[in-house]
Protein backbone atom coordinates (compact mmCIF):
# COMPACT_ATOMS: atom_id res chain seq x y z
CA UNK A 1 0.00 0.00 0.00
CA UNK A 2 2.57 2.40 1.13
CA UNK A 3 4.55 1.88 -2.70
CA UNK A 4 0.89 2.50 -4.29
CA UNK A 5 0.73 5.86 -2.57
CA UNK A 6 4.26 6.48 -3.30
CA UNK A 7 3.57 5.83 -7.08
CA UNK A 8 0.26 7.75 -6.52
CA UNK A 9 2.08 11.00 -5.40
CA UNK A 10 5.04 10.28 -8.20
CA UNK A 11 2.32 10.52 -10.74
CA UNK A 12 0.85 13.60 -9.34
CA UNK A 13 3.56 15.16 -9.37
CA UNK A 14 3.78 14.37 -13.21
CA UNK A 15 0.32 15.28 -13.78
CA UNK A 16 0.48 18.18 -12.27
CA UNK A 17 3.46 19.83 -14.73
CA UNK A 18 0.95 18.48 -17.61
CA UNK A 19 -1.68 21.79 -16.66
CA UNK A 20 -0.55 23.52 -19.48
CA UNK A 21 -2.52 25.06 -21.33
CA UNK A 22 -4.22 23.90 -24.70
CA UNK A 23 -5.87 25.80 -27.43
CA UNK A 24 -9.45 25.97 -26.60
CA UNK A 25 -12.30 26.62 -29.21
CA UNK A 26 -15.34 25.85 -27.64
CA UNK A 27 -18.36 28.16 -28.34
CA UNK A 28 -21.96 27.71 -28.14
CA UNK A 29 -22.13 27.21 -31.71
CA UNK A 30 -19.83 24.19 -30.98
CA UNK A 31 -21.74 22.92 -28.30
CA UNK A 32 -25.01 22.91 -30.17
CA UNK A 33 -23.13 20.75 -32.80
CA UNK A 34 -21.08 18.30 -30.94
CA UNK A 35 -22.08 14.52 -31.11
CA UNK A 36 -20.31 12.74 -28.93
CA UNK A 37 -18.33 9.96 -30.06
CA UNK A 38 -18.76 6.48 -29.34
CA UNK A 39 -16.81 4.31 -27.31
CA UNK A 40 -15.44 2.72 -30.67
CA UNK A 41 -14.27 5.33 -31.99
CA UNK A 42 -12.43 6.85 -28.99
CA UNK A 43 -10.65 4.10 -28.69
CA UNK A 44 -9.73 3.69 -32.21
CA UNK A 45 -8.12 7.34 -31.99
CA UNK A 46 -6.12 6.16 -29.48
CA UNK A 47 -5.11 2.84 -31.04
CA UNK A 48 -4.70 4.70 -34.33
CA UNK A 49 -2.23 7.07 -32.14
CA UNK A 50 -0.27 4.25 -30.28
CA UNK A 51 0.54 2.34 -33.46
CA UNK A 52 2.67 4.90 -35.36
CA UNK A 53 6.60 5.75 -33.58
CA UNK A 54 6.29 9.17 -32.07
CA UNK A 55 8.21 11.92 -30.50
CA UNK A 56 6.31 13.49 -27.72
CA UNK A 57 8.43 15.99 -27.26
CA UNK A 58 9.42 15.55 -23.26
CA UNK A 59 13.01 15.16 -23.60
CA UNK A 60 12.66 11.03 -24.71
CA UNK A 61 13.14 11.00 -28.02
CA UNK A 62 11.25 8.78 -30.42
CA UNK A 63 8.77 6.26 -28.86
CA UNK A 64 8.38 2.89 -30.24
CA UNK A 65 4.92 1.54 -30.98
CA UNK A 66 3.03 0.63 -28.27
CA UNK A 67 0.46 -1.91 -28.44
CA UNK A 68 -3.17 -1.85 -28.29
CA UNK A 69 -5.44 -0.76 -25.34
CA UNK A 70 -8.87 -2.41 -24.29
CA UNK A 71 -11.69 -0.73 -23.25
CA UNK A 72 -12.54 -0.83 -19.28
CA UNK A 73 -15.37 -0.03 -17.81
CA UNK A 74 -14.28 0.44 -14.06
CA UNK A 75 -11.55 3.02 -16.08
CA UNK A 76 -14.31 4.06 -17.79
CA UNK A 77 -16.53 4.74 -14.44
CA UNK A 78 -14.03 6.50 -12.58
CA UNK A 79 -13.55 8.85 -15.97
CA UNK A 80 -16.53 9.76 -15.89
CA UNK A 81 -16.42 10.46 -12.31
CA UNK A 82 -13.90 12.85 -13.04
CA UNK A 83 -15.43 14.88 -15.81
CA UNK A 84 -18.82 15.41 -14.10
CA UNK A 85 -17.12 16.95 -11.65
CA UNK A 86 -15.01 19.14 -13.91
CA UNK A 87 -18.12 20.07 -15.40
CA UNK A 88 -20.52 20.61 -12.93
CA UNK A 89 -18.32 22.24 -10.31
CA UNK A 90 -16.87 23.95 -13.09
CA UNK A 91 -13.23 23.19 -12.02
CA UNK A 92 -10.05 22.25 -14.11
CA UNK A 93 -7.38 20.04 -12.29
CA UNK A 94 -6.51 16.64 -11.84
CA UNK A 95 -7.31 16.75 -8.13
CA UNK A 96 -11.33 16.57 -7.69
CA UNK A 97 -12.97 19.61 -6.65
CA UNK A 98 -13.81 18.31 -3.19
CA UNK A 99 -17.92 19.51 -3.89
CA UNK A 100 -21.05 17.21 -3.94
CA UNK A 101 -20.09 16.43 -7.18
CA UNK A 102 -16.99 14.85 -6.73
CA UNK A 103 -17.88 11.40 -5.33
CA UNK A 104 -14.55 9.54 -4.48
CA UNK A 105 -13.73 13.20 -2.46
CA UNK A 106 -16.91 13.98 -1.03
CA UNK A 107 -16.64 10.33 0.48
CA UNK A 108 -13.67 10.95 2.18
CA UNK A 109 -14.14 14.73 3.00
CA UNK A 110 -11.36 15.65 1.25
CA UNK A 111 -10.52 16.44 -3.02
CA UNK A 112 -9.92 13.28 -4.53
CA UNK A 113 -6.72 12.23 -6.09
CA UNK A 114 -6.57 10.30 -9.92
CA UNK A 115 -5.94 6.92 -8.46
CA UNK A 116 -8.21 7.25 -5.53
CA UNK A 117 -11.05 7.31 -7.87
CA UNK A 118 -9.76 4.44 -9.85
CA UNK A 119 -9.58 2.55 -7.10
CA UNK A 120 -13.01 3.93 -5.45
CA UNK A 121 -14.66 2.30 -9.51
CA UNK A 122 -12.97 -0.92 -9.14
CA UNK A 123 -10.02 -1.10 -10.39
CA UNK A 124 -7.30 -2.24 -8.48
CA UNK A 125 -4.62 -4.73 -8.21
CA UNK A 126 -2.65 -2.49 -10.81
CA UNK A 127 1.04 -1.56 -11.49
CA UNK A 128 0.28 1.32 -13.14
CA UNK A 129 -2.45 4.19 -14.02
CA UNK A 130 -2.42 7.69 -15.36
CA UNK A 131 -5.05 10.40 -16.34
CA UNK A 132 -5.15 12.80 -19.19
CA UNK A 133 -7.99 15.44 -19.43
CA UNK A 134 -8.74 18.17 -21.54
CA UNK A 135 -11.63 20.89 -21.98
CA UNK A 136 -13.40 22.90 -24.58
CA UNK A 137 -12.02 20.50 -27.14
CA UNK A 138 -15.47 20.11 -29.68
CA UNK A 139 -14.39 16.57 -31.39
CA UNK A 140 -12.54 13.40 -31.00
CA UNK A 141 -9.89 14.67 -33.62
CA UNK A 142 -8.98 18.25 -32.14
CA UNK A 143 -8.96 16.84 -28.78
CA UNK A 144 -6.58 14.24 -29.79
CA UNK A 145 -4.04 16.65 -31.42
CA UNK A 146 -4.12 18.67 -28.51
CA UNK A 147 -3.11 15.61 -26.14
CA UNK A 148 -0.49 14.49 -28.69
CA UNK A 149 0.59 18.15 -28.83
CA UNK A 150 0.82 17.88 -25.15
CA UNK A 151 4.46 16.02 -23.92
CA UNK A 152 3.01 15.00 -20.62
CA UNK A 153 -0.41 14.26 -22.47
CA UNK A 154 0.74 12.51 -25.29
CA UNK A 155 3.51 10.31 -22.89
CA UNK A 156 0.69 8.64 -21.45
CA UNK A 157 -0.75 8.11 -24.48
CA UNK A 158 2.22 6.19 -25.34
CA UNK A 159 3.31 4.23 -22.61
CA UNK A 160 3.51 0.83 -23.18
CA UNK A 161 2.65 0.00 -19.27
CA UNK A 162 -0.91 0.72 -20.32
CA UNK A 163 -2.95 -2.07 -20.88
CA UNK A 164 -6.39 -0.79 -20.40
CA UNK A 165 -8.52 2.72 -20.66
CA UNK A 166 -11.63 4.60 -20.24
CA UNK A 167 -12.60 8.06 -21.50
CA UNK A 168 -15.89 9.79 -20.37
CA UNK A 169 -17.06 13.44 -21.76
CA UNK A 170 -19.55 15.31 -19.99
CA UNK A 171 -20.50 18.84 -21.46
CA UNK A 172 -21.96 21.39 -19.54
CA UNK A 173 -22.68 24.89 -21.55
CA UNK A 174 -23.22 26.62 -18.24
CA UNK A 175 -19.40 25.83 -17.63
CA UNK A 176 -16.51 27.85 -18.92
CA UNK A 177 -14.60 24.88 -21.05
CA UNK A 178 -17.90 23.36 -21.98
CA UNK A 179 -17.20 20.24 -22.88
CA UNK A 180 -14.65 17.72 -20.71
CA UNK A 181 -12.92 15.02 -21.47
CA UNK A 182 -11.02 12.52 -19.16
CA UNK A 183 -8.90 9.96 -20.15
CA UNK A 184 -7.59 7.54 -17.50
CA UNK A 185 -5.28 4.90 -18.30
CA UNK A 186 -4.42 1.30 -16.50
CA UNK A 187 -2.09 -1.84 -16.42
CA UNK A 188 -2.94 -4.50 -13.95
CA UNK A 189 -0.10 -6.58 -12.28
Amino acid sequence: MFKKIIFGLYLIAIFIGCGQEMEVTTSNNNLMNFIKPSKSEILKAINRARSEPRDCHDGVGLRDIAKPLRWNSELYASAYEHSSDLANSNTFDHLGSGTKYDATGSNNNKRSLFYERIEANGYIDYHIVGENIAGGQSSLKEVMTALLNSPEHCANIMNPDYKEVGVAIVVNPNSEYGIYWTQNFGGKK
